[in-house]
């Protein structure tokens, strides 16, 4: 299954991919919440937005406010918890592509970053390097031909999140070394000021089909 059977956009700037009876796979914008937030403000999101024309659409994941790419919704409760336990025995998997400050080298083989990460309570919601309070945390990644855009003195990386920490692919290029360029929350203010949005793009996404076990896989490739 792949694009070519997207159906019309929910809304402005939100796009539905793939869609039937069991799931619903999104394209969300980078600057929109993947759920309601704290204030009447804050209400406007991916979820709802979908749930407009999909009353039974159901959040299975979160994508941060900042980041684009795909995202999935299951339809109707049982679905939910079927999608759930997919996530939970990592048979769902995911990729992503960033633009990252400093030069990194472009290896075919992935290269594992191995910290653990817990909530940095006094500054929520940012989150921190912590080797005996934190939950393990695992991030794949190589690195990528430039694209056509990339500035010197910056690498385009692929990334794969091993376990679905939050903010866990932005802390661990942070703790390499390598901040996304973009990042209002983990990037020093001279990378932030390199992108008007953060460089990070959910491109890819495989699982089985929570009904009939088909595979399924969906990409999309980052607008940046």
């Amino acid at each position: 299954m792949n694009q070519e059977q997207a159906v019309p956009a929910v809304a402005p700037g939100t796009e539905v991919l793939f869609a039937d009876d069991a799931l619903i796979v999104l394209r969300k914008p980078s600057g929109l919440l993947a759920v309601p937030g704290r204030g009447a403000d804050k209400q406007d999101c991916l979820s709802l937005r979908v749930q407009q024309m999909y009353p039974d659409a159901l959040v299975v994941h979160r994508l941060d406010m900042a980041t684009s790419g795909l995202m999935l919704m299951a339809r109707g409760a049982a679905v939910q918890r079927l999608l759930n336990a997919a996530f939970a025995g990592r048979e769902v998997h995911k990729r992503y592509t960033a633009v990252v400050a400093g030069d990194l080298p472009k290896w075919d083989d992935w290269r594992e970053i191995d910290l653990p990460i817990r909530v940095d309570w006094p500054r929520r919601p940012l989150r921190i390097i912590d080797a005996l309070q934190g939950k393990p945390s695992i991030t794949r990644w190589r690195g990528l031909p430039e694209g056509a855009g990339d500035r010197p003195g910056t690498t385009r990386v692929e990334l794969q999140p091993v376990t679905g920490r939050s903010h866990q692919l932005r802390v661990h290029l942070q703790a390499l070394g390598h901040p996304i360029l973009g990042d209002r929350l983990y990037a020093s203010p001279e990378i932030q000021a390199l992108s008007d949005r953060l460089l990070l793009h959910a491109c890819a996404l495989r699982l089985p089909h929570p009904v009939t076990g088909e595979p399924l896989a969906f990409e999309d490739l980052a607008p940046f």
